[in-house]
C-alpha cells in the first residue's frame, strides 16, 4: 500500500506543478469589447438560440460550479456573470492573471478576431511565464490577399490580374514571409468549416474551377464596394478546388520551413458539415506530405479513436486533446483521454484550452484538464498499467515537452525532477495506509491544525475511532469550515470585508503527520480547497506551496531552518488585571549561561521541562540542532534543523505546540512576545535560508535571489514583522536586524546576514508572523530576482549602518529604511505591485491587519503586553 501511495504522490505532484503549454487558443477580447459577446459561450460551441439551451448541459453546470466557488458567489449562472463583471471592474489584469495561472505560454490563432475587438497575441505575454507565439490561419491569409490585391482595385484592373496562377504566387510569397517570422510557430487550416476535410489531393485540384471561384468572389466584392480595411468576404471561399489549393500552398511552405500545420477537426459550431469533420478524411493528405508535421485539433471529437489511430500510425501526426475541456462533460473528458491512450503513444499527444475571448474559459479548461488527468492516470497507476516514472513522464510530456519540442519553443520554466517532485506536499495517501500509520502511532486523538491570518494556530480534535470510522467507509477525512475562518480577528470578530457566507473543505496533509503534543495525540496540518476541490487561493499553505512551485520552475529549491526564541513565565497569583504573568530565572540569567540548566532534574524547574520538550520533539521527528538560554530573563532559544519550505513551516509550528503544551503541564507559560522587556533583547524567530538546488551556491544565482528580497524588503516586512509589537523589537544597534535595508557577511546588526555561499540568515522575523506568508513572500521576491538576474547593488556592510554617516551609507548603496511601524509596512505592501503575490491574498491580509491595529492601538502598552502574552 505504501508503494501505491508513492505513485499517487509523485503523479499528483507532477500534474499540479507542470506548467501547460497551450498549443492552440485564441486571443482575449479587449476590455471595451468583452461585454459585446456572450460569456455563456465558454463551455459550448453552440450559438444563436441553441446557446441558451446549453444551460441545461453537464458541461455548463460544471463550469458554473467551478467558477462560483472561485468567485465566491451563488451557484447560478446569473451570479457568476455578475461576479465576473465585478472582477473586470475591480482589476481586469489581476483576474486574467488568476485565470491564466499555470500556463507556460499560449500559441494563439489570431485569425478568429473580429476586426479590432481582440488583443494582439504578444499582449498576452504579461500573463504567461514564457512569451506567447502566433499561429497563422491560412484561410484568413487568403481572404486578406483577395481583399488587398483584387477587391481594392477597380473593376477594369482586377479582370486582368485576377487569375489563379497570380493568386497562387501571391499566396506562396505571403506564407513564406510568415513562415520566416520566428514568432510564427505554426499554421492552421479551417478547411473543415469550408468544404470539409475530404479536400482534393494536389494532383486532383481543378485549377479552372479554382480560378472561376476566385473570380466570383472578387466580382462580388468589387460590385459591393467593400473597403479593404475591415474586409470580410461577402461570399465565403466555398469551392473545393480553391480551398484545396490554399491548403496545399501552405503545406508545401510549412514543410520547407519545418513548421507544423494544425487542422480543425470534429468539435465545432454548426458551420461544419459534421460528416466531413472526421480526421479520417485526412489520411490521403497525411500520406501525401510525410515530412509535414500535422496536428489534429480537439481530439477529433466525437471521432477520438480515429484521431488516436492516425497519430499512432503516422510519425508526422499529433493529436491535440483541447476544447473537450471545458465543452463536454467530465465523463466525456475522461473517455476522450482513455480512448486516446488506447492506441496513441503519449509522445504524440498535445493539450490546449481552445480558449477564446474570455479568460474564464482558460481557467475552467486548465483546471478540468488537470483534474481528469489525476483520475484517469491514477487508475492506470493503481491497476499497474503504468509505473511511477512512466506516469510522471506522461504528464510532463503531454502538458509541456511534446509541444516544446514540436514547435521548437524556448521556455522560461524547467520541470521538476522525480527527486524534486518527492518534496512536493500531497495528501493522496490511501485510507488503508492512513489507518495503519495512525495505529502504529498508538493514536487516541487526531488534531487537525491550520494557521490563520492573525498567525493564530487553530485546531479541531477528533477521537480516533471517528477517524477510523470515516476512513474505513472509503471516504476521505475532511472538515467543513466557514470561509470566514480567514476573515476573523483574534477575538473572532469578522472584518467588514467578510461575511458568514460560504464554506471551505479542509483536507489533512497526512505527510505532515507527527506525534504529540500530548501522549496519545497525533497532529497534522490541513490545506483548504473550494467545495469542488479547486484551489482556495487564500489558504496559507497553498500560498506557500505555489511560491515553492514557481521557484521550482526556475530550477530553484531551498532548505530553511527556524530558530524559536521564547520567554518562560508563570501566572502571577496576585494579579488578576494587568501583569498577569511573571518571569522565571530572574537571577543571573543571560545568553548561554550554564547556570540556567543548574536545576535540571529538580521537580518543578523549567530545566527539567526542557528534558521532556526535547524528548517530545525527537518523538515527533523534529530534529533539534541546539537549545540554549538567551539574554532576557527566562528567555531560551530552540534551533531546528533545516527542511524544505513547507515542511520547515509545519515543523516550527508543531514545535511551538510541543513547547507550549509541555511547559503548561509543568506549570509554565511560554510567550513569543517580540519585546517583553524594553531594555532587554527581544524574541525573534530567525530563519536560515539556503538554495539547495544545483548551482544554488554560485554567486550569480544566490546574489540575484537576495537582491530580489532586498528590492521588496519594505513590503515583505509586513509579513515578517506582522504585529504592532514587532516594531518595538526592530530597533538599531540591538542585534535585531536594525532599520536599514542592507546585508553583510557575519554581521548580526543587519536584516540579512550572509553566513556562507547561499546560506544567509533573516533577522527581521518574529514568532507572531505567519511563517507560510513570510516564507512565500521571501521566496517569491527572491525567485523573481533570479529570473531577472537582478544585480546585488548593495555592498557587503561591515559595522552598524545606524552609526554611519550619510556618505558612508551611500558608498555601500544603503538608501532605504524599513517602515517605522505596521501601518507604514502595510502601505508599502499594498503599493508594491511587482512583488508577485496574489492581489486578493494581499488585500485580505491588509484588511485583517488593519482590523487588528484598530483593536490594539487604543490599548496602553501594559494592556497590549498582557493581551499578546495571553495569545502568543
Amino acid at each position: 500500500m505504501a508503494l501505491a501511495y508513492n505513485h499517487l504522490k509523485l503523479l499528483n505532484a507532477a500534474i499540479d506543478t507542470t506548467p501547460l503549454i497551450d498549443n492552440h487558443a485564441h486571443p482575449l477580447l479587449t476590455a471595451e469589447n468583452v461585454g459585446k459577446h456572450p460569456l455563456l459561450s465558454i463551455a459550448t460551441e453552440a450559438n444563436g438560440a441553441a446557446l441558451q439551451d446549453s444551460k441545461k448541459s453537464l458541461a455548463h453546470l460544471r463550469a458554473v460550479k467551478h467558477l462560483s466557488n472561485i468567485l465566491r458567489c451563488e451557484q447560478t449562472w446569473e451570479a457568476v456573470e455578475a461576479a465576473v463583471e465585478r472582477k473586470r471592474l475591480e482589476s481586469r489584469d489581476a483576474w486574467i492573471k488568476r485565470c491564466l495561472d499555470g500556463i507556460e505560454t499560449i500559441l494563439i490563432d489570431d485569425g478568429l478576431d473580429v476586426q479590432g475587438q481582440a488583443e494582439t497575441y504578444s499582449w498576452h505575454d504579461q500573463f504567461t511565464r514564457s512569451k506567447c507565439k502566433r499561429i497563422v490561419r491560412i484561410e484568413t491569409v487568403a481572404a486578406d490577399i483577395i481583399a488587398k490585391n483584387y477587391i481594392a482595385h477597380d473593376e477594369d484592373t482586377f479582370a486582368t490580374s485576377c487569375n489563379i496562377v497570380h493568386f497562387e504566387r501571391l499566396m506562396t510569397n505571403e506564407i513564406m514571409q510568415l513562415a520566416a517570422d520566428p514568432n510564427v510557430v505554426a499554421f492552421k487550416s479551417i478547411v473543415c468549416y469550408r468544404t470539409g476535410l475530404d479536400f482534393f489531393s494536389l494532383k486532383d485540384i481543378n485549377l479552372q474551377h479554382a480560378g472561376n471561384a476566385l473570380e466570383s468572389i472578387v466580382s462580388t466584392g468589387v460590385t459591393s464596394g467593400t473597403p479593404v480595411s475591415g474586409f470580410s468576404l461577402r461570399k465565403r471561399i466555398a469551392d473545393s478546388s480553391l480551398n484545396s489549393l490554399i491548403v496545399h500552398i501552405a503545406a508545401n511552405v510549412a514543410r520547407y520551413h519545418g513548421k507544423p500545420i494544425q487542422f480543425h477537426t470534429g468539435l465545432g459550431d454548426n458551420d461544419i458539415t459534421l460528416t466531413k469533420s472526421s480526421p479520417s478524411h485526412l489520411q490521403t493528405f497525411i500520406e501525401e506530405y510525410p515530412t509535414l508535421q500535422i496536428v489534429l485539433l480537439h481530439a477529433g471529437y466525437p471521432w477520438t479513436r480515429e484521431t488516436a489511430y492516425l497519430a499512432a500510425m503516422y510519425p508526422n501526426v499529433y493529436a491535440d486533446i483541447g476544447e473537450v475541456f471545458p465543452c463536454i462533460s467530465r465523463q466525456g473528458q475522461e473517455s476522450v483521454l482513455r480512448e486516446m491512450l488506447e492506441v496513441c503513444p503519449w509522445s504524440k499527444i498535445l493539450c490546449s484550452t481552445d480558449g477564446h475571448g474570455f479568460p474564464e474559459m482558460y481557467l475552467t479548461a486548465t483546471t478540468q484538464l488537470r483534474s481528469v488527468l489525476k483520475t484517469v492516470l491514477g487508475d492506470l497507476v493503481q491497476t499497474q498499467q503504468l509505473d511511477e516514472k512512466q506516469a510522471v513522464q506522461l504528464v510532463q510530456d503531454i502538458l509541456f515537452y511534446n509541444s516544446k519540442k514540436l514547435y521548437r519553443l524556448e521556455t522560461e520554466s524547467t520541470l521538476l525532477s522525480l527527486a524534486q517532485l518527492s518534496t512536493v506536499s500531497t495528501t493522496n495517501w490511501s485510507n488503508h495506509t492512513i489507518i495503519q500509520k495512525l495505529q502504529s502511532m498508538n493514536a487516541k486523538y487526531l488534531r487537525i491544525y491550520w494557521h490563520d491570518y492573525t498567525s493564530s494556530n487553530k485546531c479541531r480534535l477528533i477521537p480516533i475511532k471517528q477517524v477510523f470510522k470515516t476512513l474505513s467507509s472509503g471516504k476521505p477525512l475532511t472538515l467543513s469550515l466557514a470561509k470566514a475562518s480567514f476573515g476573523m480577528t483574534q477575538i473572532d470578530v469578522l472584518i467588514p470585508q467578510v461575511s458568514a457566507t460560504g464554506m471551505y473543505t479542509a483536507h489533512p496533509d497526512w505527510s505532515s503527520l507527527k506525534s504529540g503534543p500530548v501522549d496519545g495525540h497525533v497532529s497534522c496540518y490541513a490545506y483548504f480547497t473550494e467545495l469542488d476541490g479547486s484551489e482556495a487561493i487564500l489558504c496559507p499553505r497553498t500560498i506557500l506551496r505555489n511560491a515553492v512551485q514557481k521557484a521550482a520552475y526556475q530550477g530553484l529549491s531551498f532548505l530553511l531552518g527556524f530558530e524559536v526564541e521564547f520567554l518562560v513565565m508563570e501566572r502571577n497569583p496576585k494579579r488578576f488585571g494587568l501583569n498577569k504573568f511573571r518571569t522565571v530565572h530572574n537571577d543571573g540569567h543571560s545568553w548561554s549561561m550554564a547556570r540556567a540548566f543548574a536545576d535540571w532534574g529538580r521537580e518543578g524547574s523549567f530545566a527539567t521541562a526542557i528534558d521532556e520538550i526535547l524528548d517530545s520533539l525527537d518523538a515527533a521527528g523534529i530534529e533539534v540542532d541546539q537549545f540554549h538560554p538567551e539574554n532576557a530573563p527566562g528567555q531560551f532559544e530552540l534551533v531546528l534543523s533545516p527542511l524544505p519550505p513547507l515542511e520547515a513551516c509545519d515543523s516550527v509550528l508543531h514545535a511551538r505546540q510541543i513547547l507550549e503544551s509541555v511547559s503548561a503541564r509543568h506549570g509554565f507559560w511560554v510567550t513569543l512576545h517580540p519585546k517583553p522587556f524594553p531594555t532587554k533583547c527581544g524574541s525573534a524567530s530567525h530563519m536560515h535560508m539556503s538554495i539547495s538546488s544545483p548551482g544554488g551556491d554560485q554567486p550569480e544565482v544566490y546574489e540575484s535571489f537576495y537582491a530580489g528580497i532586498l528590492e521588496h524588503f519594505r513590503a515583505i516586512i509586513a509579513f515578517t514583522n506582522s504585529n504592532i509589537t514587532s516594531y518595538e523589537r526592530m530597533v538599531d544597534s540591538a542585534w535585531a536586524g536594525g532599520r536599514w535595508i542592507t546585508w553583510g557577511t557575519q554581521n548580526k546588526e543587519l536584516p540579512l546576514r550572509k553566513i556562507e555561499g547561499s546560506h544567509w540568515e533573516l533577522k527581521v522575523l518574529d514568532g507572531l508572523a505567519n511563517p507560510y506568508f513570510a516564507v512565500a513572500a521571501l521566496l517569491t521576491a527572491g525567485t523573481d530576482g533570479v529570473r531577472r538576474k537582478a544585480p546585488l547593488t548593495w555592498k557587503d556592510c561591515a559595522g552598524d549602518p545606524a552609526r554611519f554617516t550619510a556618505e558612508e551609507r551611500a558608498e555601500l548603496c544603503i538608501e532605504k529604511m524599513f517602515p517605522a511601524d505596521l501601518r507604514e509596512a502595510l502601505q508599502a505592501l499594498h503599493s508594491d505591485d511587482s512583488l508577485g503575490l496574489d492581489p486578493e491574498f494581499v488585500q485580505r491580509y491588509v484588511d485583517i491587519k488593519e482590523a487588528e491595529l484598530a483593536m490594539l492601538e487604543p490599548m496602553t502598552p501594559e494592556e497590549r503586553r498582557d493581551w499578546i502574552m495571553e495569545r502568543y
